[in-house]
Order: C-alpha cells, then structure tokens, then sequence
C-alpha cells in the first residue's frame, strides 16, 4: 500500500522548506537557505533569481527571495532561529528550534503506532494518500488555518492557501468511495491585510475543490464553540467595529450527492419535554398558516412517535473538554509541545456517526493531536492518519495506549 523507496517526493508549501532546511543544517546564511529551499522545491535557479519591480520606488528585486526571508523572520518571531552575534544575514537554530522543527522528510513515511483500528503515519499527506489503495468513506480534518503569524506547524499564507489545500485532498479525492464525503474545519477570520474585511479566501478555495476536484458542496456546516476566546481583537475589542466571533465553518463536500453515505438517523438527539408532552397529547389541536403558505400546521401535526430530533447544521461544541486537557498533560509528562488546534473529539464524532458506518475507513491528513483517529477508534470506525511532526505524533500516541492491539514503534517510542 505505501511504498517509501520509490516515490518520488511531493512539493510541500514554502513554510515547510525553510524550516526543513534550518533543521538539516542548523545554521545558514541568506545564499545558502535560498540555495537549500530552492534545491527542496524544485525551483530552477534561473526562477530564483528573477527580478521585477516591486514597491513605489521600482527597484527590482527577486519575489521569490523576498518569500523566503518573510518565513525566515516568520521563524525568527516564533523563536525558533536567531541571528548569530556579529555575523549578518547568518541565522541558527535556537535550543526551541532544535526541538521543535523535527519534521518528516520528503522521502519518510513511517509507521508512528497502530491499533486493530487504525495507523498513525508520521510523513507528508500526499506522499502517503497517494500510494494508497483503499476507498476512504470520509475524511475529516482541520487543516493549518491562514493565519498571518503562523504557529509552530507551519501554516501556508494566504495567497498560497488554495493551492494548497487542492494539492493535500487530491490524493484522497481519487481514493473517495462513491458518495464518501470531505469535512473541512477552517478558520474564517482571516482578514484583508490591515483592514477589518475579512478575506474572500474560503469562497476562492469551495469554488477551487469545486471546479479542480469536482466535489460538490453539501453544506457549511456552523461549529459554534462557547469557549472560543474573544476576537478579532483588533477590530472588536480596539477599533470597535466587530462583533466577537463564536463560530467556525466546517464545509462539507461529496464525490455524488445521488450517493451520498449521510443519514441522519445515527445522529438523533432527544425530543425536548415540551415535544413528549405534545406527542403524549396526540399531537397539535389546531389549524395555522405562516409566510405565506409556506408553513402549515394541521391537526394532529407532531401526534406519532419519532426515535429523535434531527439535528440543525449549527452544532454546539466547546473545544474546553476533558479530552485536550489530559491530552496536554500527556504532551507535557513527555517533555513534548501540545499541538494547539482546537477542534474537539465530539465535533468529529459527529460527523463520523453522520457520514459513516461502523467498519468505514476515516482519514485525517493532518493529524494534529489525531482527533479524528481518536473518535474513529471510539466509534469502531477504521482510521488512517498522518502528521508530520514527530513531537505531535508521539504525544498523541498516548491517547491510544488502552485501544485493543496498541503498537508504539520502538523508533518514535525513543524521542
């Protein structure tokens, strides 16, 4: 299924290659990071060097270059290089950097553990996905958000977000079982640079998995969380002109509605007392029209007994669950960083029981702290996921310690 030794490597976003080439050689000088990046990405030298214009006085300058030192200092800000004193334009790798760029190489795809439900993969999505050779019934995944100041992980800017996204999901597109489904949890307060306008991004990449991947779009789904922390705070605590935000989309796409594997049934919720009390009574006693015919109630309307609700598609999570906390007490017993996204095992499980059945394999190409594999291993679903951080993999693995057939490879068990 994964064959490690033959696969040509794929390209990774422009974030990825500097770290990568400040973990391998630990310190560099401009010449020699544009040299390494360029040699990872597979960009021709004559691509590097070309110059344009650039800013009102019209100097040129390489734009690619111009890339490369904007992550440079990106790093420089997370604390993860430093200038070397005396010697400029010559950067290193601090203690934190040491630690925490340790990421898979192209080439590596490594078993990170295992359980009879599922593997843990510690290497790049599309190099895994595309070697594999079973349908996925779903993937649910919350991807690295474009945000301005990335994390630790790495997040692809902006303008690169499309493009990188359609390259991470195409190799499980051409894997998607007919009617299989994509789940995507992204940020939407991402704003226009300096503005209070949020950016049209996520519209650019729904008609992007459209029109590239030839999905289509079930819905956008509303994750409301009452524990998201108060923001923009720039434009809603300072200048005023937001609201705070309490929600984010999860979009929702298919290979074939005709087909699709949905079924409401396996996410009922309960009939509030007021809705048993009207069932009990036999139902509605009168006669009513609203807008304009659009709705009606009859007499005897809501008289039968039904298993459930079905749900609204504005689900209620809150990412403050005893789940993250002992996860982040796991990453810390380790001596590991905790990974920071913040989409909770019940958002997934939710869409694993709506989309899927017992038995279905469930995919997540960036694993995170492996929220989807954990819910998919509780729901007696199949899980596939990578990560290619080695720290975030490992720390997760503690998760799965009591998951019947429990494997930790001895290589990553060591770090």
């Amino acid at each position: 299924m994964l064959n490690p030794h033959t696969e040509k490597p794929e390209q990774m976003d422009l974030f990825a290659h500097v770290a990568e080439a400040y973990a391998d050689s630990g310190c560099l000088d401009n010449e020699g990071l544009y040299a390494g990046v360029a040699g990872r990405a597979g960009i021709p030298d004559k691509a590097l060097r070309a110059r344009m214009p650039i800013g009102e006085s019209g100097q040129e300058h390489s734009p690619l270059k111009r890339k490369i030192r904007w992550h440079q200092q990106t790093l420089k800000h997370l604390g993860l290089i430093e200038r070397v004193d005396g010697k400029r334009g010559l950067w290193r790798l601090t203690d934190a950097g040491e630690k925490k760029l340790r990421r898979a190489k192209p080439q590596v795809a490594m078993l990170a553990f295992s359980t009879d439900m599922g593997i843990a993969i510690w290497g790049s999505c599309e190099r895994v996905f595309a070697r594999l050779d079973e349908p996925i019934v779903l993937a649910v995944t919350s991807p690295p958000y474009a945000l301005r100041k990335p994390r630790a992980y790495g997040n692809p800017p902006e303008t690169e977000y499309v493009d990188f996204i359609c390259r991470s999901l195409e190799p499980i597109v051409q894997n998607l079982a007919p009617g299989g489904s994509i789940c995507l949890n992204v940020s939407n307060d991402i704003f226009e640079p300096g503005l209070p306008s949020r950016s049209l991004y996520l519209e650019r990449m729904v008609l992007a998995i459209h029109d590239r991947l030839g999905l289509s779009l079930m819905d956008r789904l509303i994750w409301r969380n009452p524990s998201k922390p108060p923001g923009p705070v720039q434009w809603a605590s300072k200048s005023r002109v937001q609201l705070n935000v309490e929600y984010e989309p999860v979009y929702w796409f298919t290979n074939d509605p005709t087909r699709v594997r949905a079924d409401n049934r396996r996410v009922l919720q309960p009939h509030t007392e007021r809705h048993l009390r009207l069932v009990a009574s036999g139902g509605e006693k009168r006669e009513a029209v609203y807008a304009d015919g659009a709705y009606r109630i009859k007499e005897g309307n809501f008289g039968k007994e039904t298993p459930g609700k079905i749900p609204r598609n504005v689900l209620n999570f809150s990412h403050s669950c005893p789940d993250h906390r002992q996860h982040r007490r796991d990453a810390e017993a380790l001596g590991l960083p905790a990974h920071g996204a913040p989409m909770p095992k019940s958002l997934a499980g939710f869409l694993i029981e709506f989309l899927t059945e017992p038995g279905d394999l469930v995919v997540d190409p960036f694993g995170g702290k492996l929220t989807t594999a954990k819910a998919a291993e509780d729901l007696g679903r199949r899980w596939l996921t990578t990560e290619w951080i080695l720290d975030y993999v490992r720390a997760a693995a503690e998760r799965f310690k009591s998951a019947p057939g429990f494997v930790l490879n001895p290589s990553i068990a060591q770090i």
